[in-house]
C-alpha cells in the first residue's frame, strides 16, 4: 500500500491520498527504471502472501520475481509515497518515503530520516544533501570503485564507496556554500522556510529542494541536484 501527498506544482502542495498494496520489501534493494509517460519500475523482495491493490488511478504491474511498476499521469508535479507491506490482514508502514518529481521526468529517490537519500534516477556526482536544519548529510553514487574526494564545509575528504558505489559523509556545510565532489561544484541552497503540509517542492537552476515530514512529525529537507543540461 502506498499513501501519497501530492504537489500541484510550485512550492506547497495539499496532501492527497492514493493507495497501493505493493509486493515490496525495501525499495532500496534495486534501482528503478524510467519509461515514457511517467512510468516507473523497480524491484523488491516479495514477502510470502503479500497482496496488491490499486486505488484512485495509480496502476501497477507485478512480477513473480518481485518487480513492480507504478504508472502516474505526466501532469503530476510531485508525489511522496509511504510504502506499506501488507501480508493478509496485517500491514506495516515503512519509515522510508518514495519521492517522484516532475511526473516521473524529474528526480526519483527513496528518502529516510537519519540516512542519505537514495537516488533511483540518473544523478550527477552529488546525488543529494539531506538536512534537519542542524547538519547536512552529503551523498552520491560512484560509477567505479575509486575513492571519491568531497569538500563540504571543511578540508577535502577521500571516501571509499560502499556496495553499489554508494557513499555519504556528514558535513558542516552552510547554506550557500559550495560542495565539491571530484572537482565538480554544487551550491547547496540550504533548508527552506517551512510551510503547512507534508510536502514542499521548489525548483531552481541547480536542482530540486524538497521539504517533507518524516515519522513522528520531524521536518526534513532534501536537495536533489540535477545535471546542467537537465
Amino acid at each position: 500500500m502506498f499513501r501519497a501527498a501530492r504537489a500541484a506544482g510550485g512550492r506547497f502542495c495539499a496532501p492527497g491520498r492514493r493507495r497501493l498494496d505493493p509486493h515490496a520489501g525495501d525499495p532500496r534493494d534495486s534501482p528503478g527504471r524510467r519509461g515514457a509517460g511517467g512510468h516507473r519500475s523497480g524491484g523488491a523482495r516479495r514477502p510470502r502472501g503479500a497482496s496488491q491493490r490499486v486505488r484512485r488511478g495509480l496502476r501497477r504491474g507485478g512480477y513473480a520475481a518481485g518487480g513492480f511498476e507504478i504508472r502516474i499521469g505526466t501532469s503530476e508535479a510531485a508525489l511522496l509515497l509511504r510504502p506499506e507491506i501488507q501480508i493478509g490482514q496485517d500491514a506495516a508502514e515503512s519509515p522510508d518515503r518514495l519521492l517522484i518529481l516532475g511526473g516521473g521526468r524529474g528526480p526519483v529517490a527513496v528518502l529516510g530520516v537519519g540516512r542519505p537519500a537514495l537516488r533511483l534516477d540518473a544523478a550527477p556526482a552529488l546525488g543529494a544533501v539531506d538536512s534537519d536544519g542542524r547538519s547536512a548529510l552529503v551523498s552520491g553514487r560512484s560509477t567505479d570503485d575509486e575513492p571519491v574526494t568531497v569538500a563540504a564545509g571543511g578540508p577535502p575528504t577521500r571516501l571509499q564507496p560502499g556496495p553499489g558505489g554508494r557513499w555519504s559523509v556528514l558535513t558542516a556545510v552552510a547554506p550557500g556554500e559550495v560542495i565539491r565532489v571530484n572537482g565538480r561544484e554544487f551550491v547547496w541552497p540550504g533548508p527552506g522556510d517551512a510551510a503547512p503540509g507534508d510536502l514542499q517542492v521548489e525548483r531552481d537552476a541547480g536542482g530540486w529542494r524538497v521539504g517533507w515530514t518524516g515519522p513522528g512529525g520531524a521536518r526534513q529537507w532534501t536537495w536533489l541536484p540535477v545535471a546542467p543540461a537537465s
